[in-house]
């Protein structure tokens, strides 16, 4: 088979080239040696998919390929041999290759991943989730060598959630209690941070003139 025996289905933006230069797949080739499963592998890793399968096919003859691509919500840099690299998350925390992120234009991706790392990525999903219905609220997520997490945060401007991640389903659910209990927008006016690293003692510093 040729590169012209290849069909997409699902992504108009993935190319035939991208497929080939982001696998080991090598044209020409007889179709029954195509290892459908490795292949479906080194795509979904290295064009940052959600998923995708690969079909051999007689009829019409060919390779068929499937592509289900990740949804971008947020902005995200991340290092990589001591480079930046820019691109995006999706809910589940996943970083996506600017190059392969399929843009809503209706959103704005107001709010960036500092820092992602592979370990904080269940962690990124349960932020993003916690803010779903108060998404203008986060601004970014700070995620240092440590393991260290930080939120921007529209009310608390900071949010010191530390690296004991085990915690961080009561730490999220403790950040919209505490908002609910102070209330007054002049006060919140006046905080700094809320520092939440213990959270049998959250703390909130507040600006003294």
């Amino acid at each position: 088979m040729s590169v012209d025996d290849i069909k997409i289905y699902g992504n108009e933006f993935i190319t035939k080239r991208d497929l080939i230069e982001n696998s080991s797949l090598s044209l020409p080739q007889r179709l029954i040696n195509i290892k459908t499963k490795f292949l479906e592998s080194e795509l979904k890793r290295n064009l940052f998919l959600k998923n995708i399968s690969v079909r051999r096919q007689l009829f019409p003859f060919g390779l068929s390929i499937f592509v289900e691509s990740r949804k971008p919500v947020a902005r995200a840099e991340k290092i990589d041999s001591q480079k930046i690299i820019q691109g995006f998350i999706d809910k589940d925390g996943f970083f996506i290759n600017k190059k392969f992120a399929i843009l809503d234009e209706e959103l704005s991706y107001k709010f960036k991943v500092f820092g992602w790392r592979k370990i904080a990525q269940e962690f990124i999903s349960k932020i993003i989730i916690a803010y779903d219905n108060n998404e203008d609220d986060l601004l970014a997520i700070y995620i240092y060598e440590d393991g260290f997490l930080v939120l921007e945060e529209a009310e608390f401007k900071k949010v010191l959630l530390g690296n004991q991640l085990e915690k961080i389903d009561q730490q999220l659910k403790m950040v919209f209690d505490i908002k609910s209990q102070l209330g007054d927008k002049e006060f919140f006016e006046k905080i700094e941070y809320l520092d939440i690293t213990d959270t049998n003692n959250p703390m909130l510093k507040v600006f003294k003139p």
